[in-house]
């Protein structure tokens, strides 16, 4: 499938603009508005020569012609994923955008595609406890090591790390913000480390997992991110009703990244891709109201005598640590709060307990607002001194804030905090 028209007269359109029809056409599919469900496992060719060509681009020996590689088995490609693949890529800038059937599958789709025994993983900390889980348990059997680094540290430091490391450097890891302290990671000093340790045979690609902010609030690649990551499945899904990931990038990283899809068909399905389509027409305004309204709850917690420290984007100051990074890396605080209460996990737990509105439950980013522990419950994977060390403290509460009236979320959030 192609690509498709993106301006009037020769003015480019918005993102917003092109989400209701971008890379479909009507007259596919009998005049229907809206992208039919493709429920097919496979594609008939035309021709057998067709098919051939088809296979030959698929493989890489031969160049894509214009219209790109052609429908042959869902596991390969599917109209679905292509189409919101192709309005994806628009929110990121990228040239490319692959789709999985979960966020970690991107996650560790990417990571096999570019590491190899002995190498090693520099990776970000704190990180979603799966990806941590991964790093740590399995990578570990295939002979690749891993090099932890913190939000606090130089390129310096880092470097110092690496240098008591026994391989070569071959992916870095990281979320920015990171889950669920919502610490921030210079990019363009961490692809630099990168760089330097990049060979012109080998170059060390550097991946950030952007749930947090998502497409509309952040684009990791125009500050020397490689690849970016997603769980789809939180805002660009933002309903609570699908699994999904995703990958994005130039096409030189994704390509490897679309290999091992392949292999280990771990696509998303074409019901997923139809369903992400659906979401990804209103994603700007679920975000930036649900970040509208993050702000007031957030001003109200830190007032909270119960609320010993809220960690909010949004109240950077001019002068903090990590304003100057945010304002030149971010372009809004996103809707995601974590805030530490009194008593430790007892608190932590009267306060989950006592809530009505906010919904205890783990995930992020949908239209209802999720609260969780991430010490024992997502983030239980780090040991206890990891998580306190990165500031994953055993009071802290994980809040996502979703589309509620922000009066009736500081409602039941008042009388929660008053079961402490």
């Amino acid at each position: 499938m192609g690509k498709w028209d993106d301006c009037i007269d020769g003015t480019p359109l918005h993102p917003e603009s092109l989400m209701m029809s971008y890379g479909y056409k009507p007259e596919w599919s009998e005049g229907a508005l809206k992208s039919p469900i493709f429920q097919t496992s496979t594609f008939v060719f035309r021709t057998a020569e067709e098919g051939k060509e088809f296979f030959e681009i698929a493989l890489g020996k031969r160049e894509p012609g214009p219209n790109g590689m052609g429908l042959i088995y869902s596991r390969l490609n599917n109209p679905d994923l292509e189409i919101a693949e192709d309005r994806l890529a628009l929110w990121d800038r990228t040239e490319d955008c692959a789709l999985f059937d979960s966020g970690m599958a991107a996650i560790t789709t990417a990571m096999l595609a570019f590491l190899r025994p002995g190498d090693v993983l520099l990776a970000a900390e704190p990180i979603y406890g799966g990806t941590h889980h991964f790093m740590e348990w399995m990578l570990p059997q295939f002979g690749i090591e891993v090099v932890r680094f913190r939000s606090s540290d130089s390129a310096k430091d880092i470097e110092a790390r690496l240098a008591g490391a026994t391989g070569s450097l071959g992916f870095v890891m990281l979320e920015t913000p990171a889950n669920p302290t919502n610490a921030l990671f210079d990019i363009e000093m961490i692809a630099g480390v990168a760089a330097r340790h990049s060979t012109d045979d080998r170059k060390v690609p550097v991946a950030v997992d952007n749930t947090f902010l998502g497409p509309v609030f952040s684009h990791p690649t125009e500050h020397g991110a490689d690849i970016v990551l997603y769980s789809a499945t939180k805002y660009i899904g933002g309903h609570s009703d699908l699994i999904a990931g995703a990958a994005l990038g130039a096409n030189e990283w994704l390509e490897p990244i679309r290999t091992f899809r392949t292999l280990l068909g771990n696509h998303a399905t074409p019901w997923t891709g139809w369903l992400l389509m659906r979401s990804l027409e209103t994603l700007p305004i679920r975000m930036e109201r649900q970040q509208q309204t993050a702000g007031k709850v957030a001003d109200y917690l830190a007032e909270h005598p119960k609320v010993l420290k809220v960690n909010y984007l949004g109240h950077l100051q001019p002068g903090d640590h990590q304003h100057d990074l945010y304002e030149r890396q971010c372009l809004g605080p996103g809707a995601m709060i974590s805030f530490e209460v009194e008593g430790g996990e007892p608190g932590a737990f009267r306060l989950l307990n006592a809530l009505h509105l906010v919904h205890l439950a783990v995930s992020l980013g949908s239209t209802e607002s999720l609260a969780e522990h991430p010490y024992s419950m997502t983030h239980s994977e780090a040991t206890p001194e990891e998580n306190e060390a990165a500031g994953v403290t055993a009071g802290l509460v994980r809040l996502s804030v979703g589309m509620e009236h922000p009066d009736d979320l500081v409602l039941d959030l008042s009388q929660a905090l008053d079961k402490i």
